[in-house]
């Protein structure tokens, strides 16, 4: 089994700071927002987004699949009582020349193998497409 363990401190009124390994994260916890940090909630679509890039990264070597590059999208919608995301859509832009079918096998990968996607697809509506970019 694997761990993971992050830190996190509040700084001041305007901020936290979270840490793990070598790698600092400005939070945004201010009561009124802030334009230069993540909130909890972008955080969260922001480890759905990384864990898709980094399934992605995982599986195009053993696919052998040729990738110019990929882009996630995603909204969530919040509830306001009790608090929580009912849902979550994503969209993958994939800049390819790979068959339709081979995008397709790669969307299937990353909904099967993502840590991080399994746990909200089980928590949450998740759901999105994988395109080849126009």
């Amino acid at each position: 089994m694997l761990e993971y363990e992050v830190h996190a401190r509040r700084v001041d009124a305007h901020g936290s700071l979270a840490t793990t390994k070598q790698a600092e994260l400005v939070i945004d916890t201010d009561l009124k927002g802030r334009d230069d940090a993540f909130n909890p909630a972008e955080l969260f679509l922001a480890s759905i987004a990384a864990c898709m890039l980094k399934g992605i990264e995982r599986v195009t070597p053993m696919l052998k699949f040729d990738l110019r590059g990929v882009e996630v999208r995603l909204k969530a919608v919040r509830q306001d009582a009790p608090p929580k995301i009912t849902s979550v859509d994503y969209e993958i832009i994939v800049d390819s020349d790979e068959s339709d079918q081979r995008l397709e096998l790669l969307h299937t990968n990353v909904r099967k193998y993502g840590t991080i996607f399994n746990t909200v697809a089980e928590a949450a509506g998740l759901s999105g497409t994988l395109q080849r970019r126009a």
